[in-house]
């Protein structure tokens, strides 16, 4: 493994690290989601207790009839928790393209630039020509902080994405980055595996620095006496 020069993802400076074939496709394996290892709220929290629905159908014969109540979910308005609503917005939408696809790297180009056109009230990033951060191929990104712009942005995607794939994932709190990506995140077209190490790094480095930190303080203390 070589770490060959610094990268900035999420507001992390991480290094890149360059692998040989095999173990790049091995570091992959991580990605196979332990659907198991997460704990799940009940669907059904808040909504305990109540009548049985009825097996009454509309006028179609097939679809049922679901009781009214007048009031509309508030995910209308705003996406639950956790999700975050604050300045890195609900969803992170990542659309990748080949670098060394010319064919590719044009559409993706073109889609970029009518994105920024069509939707200049959404946050997107630079269109980067190699892989960055847990992404192996080149990307760009879009952010969404609304119910109202994933259900305009997300349909009108499906349709103009082409040939390219998109990874759509949440955000919440950043301890859950990794699940994030895998076991909460949505495909549009040919799911690309991720290099799942950079969350491995990002917490080391965390660790890191509250040992520094924690060390800090206590010579600080000592000091004093």
């Amino acid at each position: 493994m070589v770490v060959a020069s610094n990268q900035i993802y999420n507001s992390q400076t991480l290094p890149i690290v360059l692998t040989n074939s095999s173990n790049f496709f091995s570091s992959f394996t991580l990605q196979m989601t332990d659907q198991f290892a997460f704990t799940y709220p009940s669907p059904l929290e808040g909504y305990a207790n109540l009548e049985p629905l009825s097996e009454e159908r509309n006028e179609d014969g097939k679809s049922l009839k679901n009781p009214q109540h007048g009031v509309l979910s508030k995910a209308y308005e705003e996406f639950p928790d956790p999700l975050a609503k604050d300045r890195r917005g609900g969803f992170d939408i990542h659309i990748y393209h080949f670098q060394n696809n010319p064919d590719q790297v044009a559409y993706a180009k073109a889609l970029w630039e009518r994105i920024r056109r069509e939707f200049p009230e959404l946050r997107i990033y630079t269109f980067w020509d190699k892989p960055i951060g847990p992404h192996p191929v080149a990307m760009f990104e879009v952010n969404l902080f609304t119910p109202a712009q994933f259900g305009a942005f997300i349909p009108w995607l499906v349709i103009q994405r082409g040939p390219l794939s998109v990874l759509i994932h949440p955000n919440s709190a950043p301890d859950e980055d990794q699940r994030n990506h895998t076991q909460r995140a949505v495909w549009m077209g040919d799911r690309i595996p991720l290099d799942l190490r950079i969350f491995k790094l990002i917490k080391e480095r965390e660790k890191q620095q509250e040992a520094q930190a924690e060390a800090a303080t206590k010579k600080g203390q000592g000091d004093k006496l």
